[in-house]
């Protein structure tokens, strides 16, 4: 089985492709354009943690370069393709639009041919929980309307899934998209709350608390996150009763916890208490995430479930051993 796995220098890619590695017979192409929108030594410390590892080969390639991606697909043949490099970050895409059309359409529209063009059996795609918005109905289910983005970002995300849709029903390619709830844990992303928080609170500096505090997110542990990849990447859409060979599902805890709740979770796990500066809500952000995953269990058999607290724990032991302190 050869799987290409895009962002495989990112949080997500890391771990997932760690853990197909020690499925037999599976080999991994990993494909990253090692961008600087955080620390690329990160990202390096991530492959370091695969390159030796049998079955794997990393290759730095952009996916908006549309010709070495069909070269690589081309001379590879890959079985599925598990396309998660985009460029993420809600508040960065109102300053950087161009940045997320050049990765998020661009090259998912180039992943989307290069499926077509060379027989893979399954693309599965990254999505996002920020579809949603401002939804008021919780918690959020596949079928709900998502044509409000609040965010560039999101609506990138948005499009992704009706171009996927697209293929599937021009060509037959089987496609799914998973909707991913706040993803966090070890060798997570320096821009995102976890880290932050963590290391300001080890430092004895004030965090930014935003809608003072009055937000909830349904945090997703990254093991979770990857037993859910794994699964739906072997569940087939088949496209029943004339319909294209499409899916989406939701990856997520399906358990919100409110933003003190979390902030406490990490002062737990880091045994010293956070100085809060508390401020309105940013531009782009959302008051709640909460995740329907019934559709998922009952497609695969799986939903995260992984508490807060153990997850957090894990990922804050993670950070004092990267970082020594």
């Amino acid at each position: 089985m050869n799987i290409l796995v895009t962002g495989a220098a990112g949080f997500i890619g890391r771990a997932l492709c760690e853990r197909l590695l020690q499925q037999d017979g599976c080999k991994v192409v990993g494909v990253d354009n090692l961008n600087d929108y955080y620390p690329v030594s990160l990202k390096q410390a991530r492959l370091a943690t695969l390159e030796a590892r049998d079955g794997f080969h990393f290759v730095q390639l952009d996916l908006a370069d549309w010709e070495a991606l069909n070269a690589l697909c081309a001379a590879q043949g890959f079985d599925y393709v598990i396309h998660l490099a985009a460029q993420a970050g809600v508040r960065y895409s109102i300053a950087n639009p161009h940045v997320y059309a050049q990765s998020n359409l661009l090259g998912m529209t180039n992943v989307l041919e290069a499926c077509r063009r060379h027989g893979v059996k399954h693309l599965v795609y990254a999505s996002s929980s920020s579809v949603y918005g401002q939804n008021a109905k919780v918690p959020f289910a596949e079928d709900d309307q998502v044509d409000a983005p609040v965010s560039f970002y999101a609506a990138t995300k948005k499009a992704n899934e009706v171009m996927a849709h697209s293929y599937a029903h021009l060509y037959k390619l089987p496609c799914t998209g998973l909707r991913f709830f706040t993803v966090y844990g070890p060798w997570g992303r320096p821009d995102m709350a976890p880290w932050l928080f963590t290391e300001a609170i080890l430092q004895g500096k004030p965090i930014k608390v935003f809608n003072h505090g009055q937000m909830q997110r349904d945090f997703t542990y990254i093991d979770d996150i990857v037993e859910g990849v794994v699964r739906v990447m072997q569940h087939l859409p088949t496209g029943e009763h004339g319909q294209p060979p499409y899916a989406l599902f939701n990856i997520g805890n399906h358990n919100p916890v409110t933003l003190m709740d979390f902030i406490h979770s990490i002062e737990a796990a880091c045994g010293r208490t956070a100085v809060k500066e508390y401020y309105p809500m940013q531009d782009g952000d959302v008051p709640i995430t909460y995740a329907d995953t019934s559709r998922l269990r009952a497609a695969v058999g799986f939903s995260p479930d992984t508490p807060l607290q153990t997850g957090m724990q894990a990922f804050v032991d993670w950070y004092r051993t990267y970082h020594q302190c």
